[in-house]
C-alpha cells in the first residue's frame, strides 16, 4: 500500500488523519511533495519510508513550499507507484493527482477539493494583496489548477469525504459520489476531565486568514470583562497581536506543545471556533475533555457540535454570522447554558479512532472485493 499526502511541513488536521491511517496500515509507504516536518511532530511518520519529490532538494523549501503549488501537480505525477496494489491519497490539494494504472485501486480520502481554486479563490486573491500584474498571474494560475483538479478526479476509483460538508463539494465540483468517514479524535490524548473550569475562553488553530481569529480577537476587545487566550502560530500572528494590543483580557500565546494545549482546553470555560471549516478536529478535542464549544454555524462544525435543541445532549452553541458582533451575541447566549461535560465527551466518542478504523475496514472490504 502507498499513502500519498500533499506535503508534510506542519502538523494539522490532515496530518492527524495520516497518523491514524499509518496506525491502521503499519506497512504502508508514504509519498509527498515536501517532507520538512519538525522531528518532534513526526509521530508514526518516523517509522515509515517517506518518499519525496524533486521539490525536496530546493533550498529553504520548508519556508517557501506554498510558492511551488503551481508545479506540485507535475511533481506528484512523477512518482512511480507501479509496484503497489492499493493507493490511498490523503488530499486537500494535489495528492489525488498521482498516476495509477488499471490494475491498481486508488481511494482518495478528500479533506476538501482545493478550496483556493474553487469557492475560496476570491478570498485568497484578496488576502494575498498582489499588485496588478501578479494578481492577474495568480488568477490565471488558479484557473489552471481548477481545471487540473477537476480533470484528475477521473483517476480516483472511490472518493471518501471527511464530512458531509465535503461530500457536497465533491459532488458539486467533481460530479462524483463519495462515502463519508469522519476524521478520528485521539481520545487517549485528550482524556475527559470534569474539573471546574477557569474563567477564560480558548481559541486555537493555525493563524491563517480563513480561520478568522481576527473576529474572535475583535469580539473580545469589545468585551473587556471576558478573557481570551489564543494558541497557534502562522502568518496572521503579527496582525492578531496588533489587534489585541492594549487589551489586557486577551493573550496571544503562540505555538504551544500538545500537553499545554490540552491543559488549556481542560481549564477553559468554552472553546471558540470561528472558521467555516471543512471538518475541524479541535472542537471535538475540546469536547473530548468535556469543554463546550461556541462555533460558527457553518461547515463541519454543524456535524460535530450539538446545539441547545438537542436538550441534555447539547455540547455547544452556534453563532450565525462570521463577524464580531454575531460572536459577541453568541457568547452572551452561551453563558446562559448549562452544558453537561459528560455529554461533550459522549459526542467526541462518536468520532473515535476505533470508529474510523471500522469504517475504513468496511470500505476496503467492499471496494476491493
Amino acid at each position: 500500500m502507498a499513502i500519498i499526502h500533499d506535503w508534510l511541513v506542519v502538523s494539522g488536521g490532515a496530518e492527524k488523519v495520516l497518523d491514524a491511517l499509518l496506525q491502521a496500515f503499519p506497512h504502508a509507504e508514504v509519498f509527498t511533495t515536501v517532507y520538512a516536518m519538525p522531528q518532534e511532530e513526526r509521530g508514526r511518520l518516523a517509522e515509515h519510508a517517506v518518499h519525496t519529490s524533486w521539490l525536496q532538494r530546493l533550498p529553504r523549501i520548508r519556508d517557501h513550499y506554498r510558492y511551488y503549488l503551481p508545479v506540485m501537480p507535475k511533481a506528484m505525477a512523477r512518482f512511480d507507484l507501479s509496484r503497489f496494489d492499493l493507493v490511498i491519497s490523503s488530499s486537500h490539494a494535489v495528492a489525488k493527482g498521482v498516476v495509477t494504472h488499471s490494475r491498481q485501486r486508488h481511494l482518495c480520502y478528500c479533506h476538501t477539493p482545493m478550496r483556493y481554486a474553487w469557492e475560496m479563490r476570491d478570498d485568497y486573491l484578496r488576502d494575498a494583496r498582489y499588485p496588478a500584474p501578479l494578481s492577474w498571474c495568480a488568477e490565471r494560475m488558479l484557473e489552471r489548477l481548477r481545471r487540473w483538479d477537476a480533470a484528475t478526479a477521473a483517476g480516483v476509483d472511490h472518493f471518501v469525504a471527511n464530512s458531509a460538508n465535503v461530500a457536497g463539494r465533491i459532488q458539486r465540483y467533481y460530479r462524483r459520489e463519495s462515502s463519508v468517514i469522519h476524521p478520528p479524535v485521539d481520545l487517549d490524548a485528550f482524556p475527559f476531565d470534569p474539573s471546574p473550569r477557569d474563567d477564560f475562553y480558548l481559541a486555537a488553530s493555525r493563524l491563517v486568514p480563513y480561520k478568522r481569529l481576527d473576529i474572535v480577537v475583535e469580539a473580545f476587545r469589545g468585551m473587556p470583562n471576558k478573557r481570551l487566550r489564543v494558541v497557534g502560530d502562522g502568518p496572521e500572528r503579527a496582525r492578531l497581536e496588533a489587534l489585541a494590543a492594549g487589551a489586557e483580557n486577551i493573550e496571544i500565546l503562540g505555538y504551544q506543545p500538545r500537553e499545554v494545549l490540552r491543559r488549556l482546553m481542560t481549564q477553559a470555560r468554552g472553546f471558540v471556533f470561528a472558521a467555516d471549516e471543512d471538518f475541524g478536529i479541535m472542537p471535538l478535542e475540546a469536547q473530548a475533555v468535556g469543554t463546550p464549544v461556541l462555533a460558527l454555524g457553518r461547515g463541519g462544525a454543524l456535524e460535530t457540535v450539538l446545539g441547545p435543541e438537542h436538550g441534555d445532549a447539547a455540547t455547544g452553541l452556534f453563532f450565525a454570522d462570521q463577524c464580531a458582533e454575531s460572536l459577541r451575541a453568541g457568547l452572551e447566549a452561551f453563558e446562559t447554558l448549562a452544558i453537561d461535560p459528560q455529554a461533550c465527551r459522549r459526542q467526541a466518542e462518536r468520532f473515535s479512532t476505533e470508529q474510523f478504523w471500522s469504517r475504513w475496514q468496511s470500505l476496503l472490504t467492499s471496494s476491493l472485493s
